[in-house]
């Protein structure tokens, strides 16, 4: 049987890389992938350190970008750097299992703000979004749907 190449969104590892410096560890979805090649992600880590300020999305027009709920300043372009590097050196994923409710990672969990900051609804992260463009023949997922992806 050949293992499955999946990425996995870090956080759900265990790895402390959360705005918080905690983990959300899941240990269904390390159960669930243990015989596979897990490739750990996470996008806002690499881009605003660990710890730090929360992040939201927020609708401007027609586009969707992440900002810092403190500083106010624009990482929607580093975080997609993010998944643009995740994708050249992994182009061959089976399988994505995402964060919910995640600013970066979400899938239709993620509050969606308005440039007053008040929540108009919910959608997918930024890196969710992308993830879902760049692989639309793959099962993307997150750890509250892991039926998604016969294990």
């Amino acid at each position: 049987m050949k293992r499955r190449k999946v990425a996995v969104s870090a956080c759900l590892l265990g790895e402390l890389c959360r705005y918080d410096g905690q983990s959300k560890s899941d240990a269904a979805v390390m159960s669930a992938f243990k015989n596979d090649e897990i490739i750990p992600f996470c996008p806002e880590a690499p881009v605003l350190g660990t710890p730090r300020e929360r992040i939201c999305v927020i609708e401007k027009g027609d586009q969707r970008i992440v900002i810092g709920e403190e500083s106010g300043e624009d990482f929607t372009p580093a975080i997609m750097a993010q998944v643009d590097l995740l994708v050249l050196n992994h182009p061959d994923l089976d399988a994505i299992v995402l964060k919910s409710k995640s600013p970066s990672c979400g899938l239709g969990t993620t509050p969606i703000y308005d440039e007053n900051q008040k929540v108009i609804g919910f959608g997918d992260g930024i890196a969710a979004q992308r993830l879902k463009e760049i692989y639309p023949n793959i099962v993307i997922t997150d750890e509250l749907n892991l039926k998604e992806i016969e294990c």
